[in-house]
């Protein structure tokens, strides 16, 4: 598993020398300060970097009571510049049944989050949430209940039912394993079950134009799935870049303890709010840096050799996702976005 962000060597020293330092200190003490720093260090979206390996996938983490996340690896390249990274997915647990949001890359890994969901409860799947509609969080979707009520954007919704039109354009995937949904939300749509007010929203159009959140306001929870791609560098080859950065800023403003992205670790509540800004930032300083560029009368692949992302330079799948950004940047300076109409996206 390749690893590309590792601590700094000043980091180590200073570890060093606390735990020096402090040898008469408690060993809660000591671990605590020890806990802290590492969870500081390590936010990166590599799993090696975090000291994970591919046995300790899949993930499942309590958000709250009868709240879960579940992360999965997937990876992205192939040789030497192959690179892992999570694809996350969220499920509620109520009496009246649980609500997924996202699926995972295949049959077979979507199968595998339903076994480990079946571990944890006896109550049925019956709803699924499509947040996202690309290939990396739908193409395992027939696995789940066939009588459960899928939901998506009416853009995903029609993307998904080209989809089933054309299997050969979906990575060769059967067409009967594509899974329409029959419930749309462009707005808000509010769903009480057993015991859970789950709110699926659209703030905007950010990774994929028709991007849905899911927010649970007595937790306050929030699933953002693609918009938030915690370490991850920006991914914009179905994006509206500006319209993401609102996107983003109108999550912010929210009652949000917690921000669960659909790619990238799950962090602690104050944590996960810092990433989200850090994401943010991350947003315009791709923009910024390509619209620097554009200005400079630079043809689109004169950008893609001389973009400088400064620091992002470490962030996931900066070698794959940069020449993408700057041409989609380049599509929205020049007034050529797509309107948001359907096509098919693999991933």
């Amino acid at each position: 598993m390749k690893s590309k962000i590792r601590l700094p060597i000043s980091i180590l020293i200073i570890l060093g020398l606390s735990l020096s330092l402090n040898h008469c200190a408690s060993t809660e003490e000591r671990s605590e300060e020890t806990a802290k720093v590492s969870t500081i260090s390590l936010r990166t979206a590599d799993p090696a970097s975090r000291g994970l390996s591919e046995s300790d996938f899949p993930r499942i983490k309590e958000l709250s009571k009868d709240v879960y996340s579940y992360e999965q690896l997937r990876g992205a390249g192939v040789g030497s510049f192959r690179e892992y990274f999570t694809t996350v997915s969220v499920f509620v647990v109520t009496e009246e049944g649980v609500l997924v949001a996202d699926g995972q890359g295949s049959p077979q890994e979507t199968k595998r989050m339903v076994d480990e969901i079946a571990k944890l409860t006896d109550q049925p799947i019956t709803h699924v949430v499509i947040c996202s509609d690309h290939g990396d969080h739908t193409s395992g979707n027939s696995e789940f209940p066939t009588d459960a009520l899928f939901i998506s954007s009416s853009l995903s919704q029609a993307r998904l039912e080209l989809a089933a039109k054309n299997p050969d354009t979906r990575s060769g995937q059967d067409s009967s394993q594509t899974i329409v949904p029959t419930k749309t939300v462009d707005d808000e749509m509010t769903l009480n079950l057993g015991n859970k007010e789950i709110q699926i929203l659209f703030l905007g159009r950010a990774h994929t134009g028709g991007d849905l959140h899911l927010f649970l306001p007595e937790e306050n929870i929030l699933f953002m799935s693609e918009a938030f791609l915690n370490g991850v560098f920006p991914a914009m080859r179905s994006a509206f870049p500006s319209e993401w950065v609102e996107v983003v800023d109108e999550a912010l403003k929210m009652d949000v303890q917690t921000y669960v992205p659909g790619h990238g670790f799950v962090e602690e509540p104050a944590i996960s709010r810092e990433q989200l800004i850090q994401y943010k930032k991350a947003l315009e300083t791709v923009i910024s840096e390509v619209t620097r560029l554009h200005e400079a009368g630079l043809t689109v692949d004169e950008a893609i050799t001389q973009a400088d992302w400064g620091n992002l330079s470490d962030w996931s799948l900066h070698d794959l996702q940069g020449s993408t950004a700057v041409r989609k940047i380049y599509q929205e300076l020049n007034g050529e976005l797509p309107s948001g109409e359907p096509r098919i996206i693999t991933n």
